[in-house]
C-alpha cells in the first residue's frame, strides 16, 4: 500500500506544479495585457519628442512663377572643372570669441565650365587664302561657376555660449566658397583650356566643311 500512496502524492504534485504554472502565466499575461495601453502610451510620446527634437524641414514652394527673361543661347562647352574647396567663416572672434563668438568651417564642392560664346563669331572672323582658313574665335569665359549643395556642407561649428550663431554666416561662406572655387579654376588655367578644345573641336567641324588646313589668329585687343 505504502507504494501506491507514494505514487498518488507524486502525481498530486506534478499537477499542483503545472496549475502553479498556468497561473503564474495567466497572471503574467494578465499584466501584460494591463499594461500594454501604457507601454503604447509611452512609445508614442518618445516617437512626438523625438519628432519635436529633430523636426522634418517642410518645403512648400510658392505656386506663382515668374520668369524675367528668355534668351536664346550659343555657348560652346569644352571644359568642366570639379572642385573642392574649404572655407572658414568667422565673426566677433577676439577677446569675446568664448561668449558671443561664432565660427564654421564649410566644405564646398562646385563645379566650373567654360568655353566660347558661338554668338560672338562675325562673318570678318574668317578668312579664306590659298584654300587655308583662317578663324579667329572670341575669347573664352566661364559660363558656370556654382556649388553642389547635395555634396556642399557645415563640417564644424562652434558658437560663444550665450548666441546661438550669425543667420548669415552660412551664406557668406556660400558666397565665398563660389568665388574661391571660380579663382581656383582660373589659376589653374582653365581658360587656356577651354579655348584649346575649342580649337579642336572647331579644326574638325571645319574640315568636315571642306577645309584641309585651319589656323586660328589670336584676337587683337
Amino acid at each position: 500500500m505504502k507504494p501506491r500512496k507514494w505514487i498518488w502524492q507524486v502525481l498530486v504534485f506534478i499537477v499542483l506544479v503545472g496549475l502553479g504554472v498556468v497561473a503564474v502565466n495567466s497572471v503574467q499575461s494578465s499584466i501584460s495585457d494591463a499594461l500594454k495601453p501604457v507601454s503604447d502610451m509611452t512609445n508614442t510620446l518618445a516617437t512626438q519628442v523625438s519628432e519635436a527634437m529633430h523636426p522634418t524641414p517642410t518645403i512648400i514652394p510658392d505656386p506663382v512663377t515668374v520668369i524675367h527673361e528668355i534668351r536664346s543661347l550659343a555657348r560652346l562647352e569644352t571644359i568642366q572643372y570639379s572642385v573642392e574647396k574649404v572655407i572658414t567663416a568667422e565673426t566677433r572672434q577676439g577677446s569675446f570669441e568664448f561668449f558671443v563668438g561664432d565660427k564654421l568651417l564649410f566644405v564646398a564642392h562646385g563645379e566650373v565650365i567654360a568655353g566660347i560664346d558661338l554668338e560672338k563669331i562675325s562673318p570678318e572672323d574668317f578668312e579664306v587664302k590659298n584654300q587655308i582658313l583662317y578663324v579667329t574665335l572670341p575669347e573664352p569665359e566661364i559660363f558656370i561657376a556654382t556649388l553642389d549643395n547635395e555634396q556642399s556642407y557645415v563640417y564644424n561649428r562652434e558658437t560663444g555660449i550665450f548666441t546661438h550663431g550669425d543667420v548669415d554666416l552660412e551664406t557668406l561662406a556660400r558666397q565665398a566658397a563660389e568665388e574661391e572655387i571660380e579663382k581656383a579654376a582660373l589659376e589653374d588655367g582653365i581658360l587656356e583650356i577651354a579655348l584649346q578644345n575649342a580649337e579642336s573641336y572647331m579644326s574638325l567641324l571645319f574640315r568636315d566643311l571642306g577645309y584641309p588646313e585651319v589656323i586660328f589668329r589670336e584676337v587683337v585687343e
